[in-house]
């Protein structure tokens, strides 16, 4: 069953189409990420879906209903945890999520285990009486996480839920989530730019310029690349990208100084290429594709981090305008 529906989603701010012509679906029980740099149209998005913004164009429903003409189910029936922080600093844990469960109408006896329940889960049962302001990060995303699920939501909206933590507290707030949605067995909608996160997906749609440009499970996005990766470092990289794409026939990429390009069978290539290529290496690696690589080939550039300036994607909006 599809719990997320989306027809030609559009969103334009001005001049500037933030989200343009986006089709997809989401099933029950799924973990389905968009992946795409700060400015690609994840946040947007998810802000339609949930109703906080209004599209230009196009239909979307969220458990059967529209995100339009029945806004108020919508909302009864998702959890949202947003990209900044929003729990209260001068309550505490056990504060902050009772207020949400009145909000939500949770009766009380439904709300004392589920309290309990999630803060066990999350391990904040023994910090539920301290002040949010005494949490660090992690703490503080995991109950943001807990309080998302708080009302038993259909759908969990996790607008780049690890952002900012460091590894380790990241891979542990992916474990809560993975038990949380055995548990449930709700759909997890979710955005980030990181490679690493986006394999905990079971479907990933890569999305740039506010455009799906692919979308598939992980391992078919990096086997579609079509074999291994190679990245040489030579004296002359120009002249290599001309090389491998003239004598060669390969599409090569270049990217803070390292050449790549795929073959199949790396392995086994790699011998006779050594020998024969005209230029110096300096360096040659091998490995098996991934998620950046899936991104740099189908865009053409490497994921950003940084935000996005507006007006080169303004400039390169026109010019398709013009094609």
């Amino acid at each position: 069953m599809d719990v997320i529906e989306t027809c030609n989603l559009v969103k334009k701010f001005g001049e500037l189409e933030a989200v343009n012509r986006v089709s997809f679906t989401v099933k029950a029980g799924e973990v389905f990420g968009f992946l795409g740099p700060n400015g690609a149209g994840k946040t947007t998005t998810i802000n339609m879906l949930c109703t906080l913004l209004k599209p230009t164009a196009g239909q979307a429903t969220v458990n059967g209903f529209d995100v339009i003409k029945e806004r108020s189910q919508v909302r009864e029936s998702i959890g949202l945890v947003f990209q900044e922080p929003t729990l209260d600093d001068y309550l505490t844990a056990e504060q902050n999520l009772r207020f949400h469960a009145y909000a939500y109408g949770i009766p009380k006896n439904i709300l004392e285990p589920r309290l309990k329940e999630l803060l066990d889960m999350v391990e904040l049962w023994d910090r539920r009486k301290g002040k949010i302001s005494t949490y660090s990060g992690g703490m503080r995303r995991r109950l943001e996480i807990a309080r998302g699920f708080l009302h038993h939501p259909r759908v969990l909206f996790l607008d780049e839920p690890t952002l900012g933590l460091d590894p380790q507290t990241r891979h542990r707030i992916w474990d809560y989530i993975h038990d949380l949605r055995k548990r449930e067995n709700l759909a997890i909608f979710m955005t980030t730019h990181y490679m690493d996160e986006a394999e905990n997906c079971d479907r990933i749609a890569i999305i740039d310029y506010g455009q799906i440009v692919a979308l598939d499970t992980p391992e078919r996005l990096k086997n579609a690349i079509g074999g291994d990766v190679i990245a040489i470092k030579t004296e002359d990289n120009e002249e290599a990208l001309r090389l491998l794409e003239e004598e060669y026939k390969f599409a090569p990429s270049v990217e803070n100084g390292v050449v790549s390009f795929t073959v199949p069978h790396g392995e086994e290539f790699l011998p006779g290429f050594v020998s024969g290529f005209p230029l110096r290496l300096l360096s040659i690696g091998l490995r098996r594709p991934t998620l950046e690589d899936v991104f740099l080939k189908l865009t053409g550039h490497a994921i950003r981090e940084q935000q996005v300036d507006p007006m080169p994607r303004m400039r390169r909006m026109m010019r398709m305008r013009g094609h």
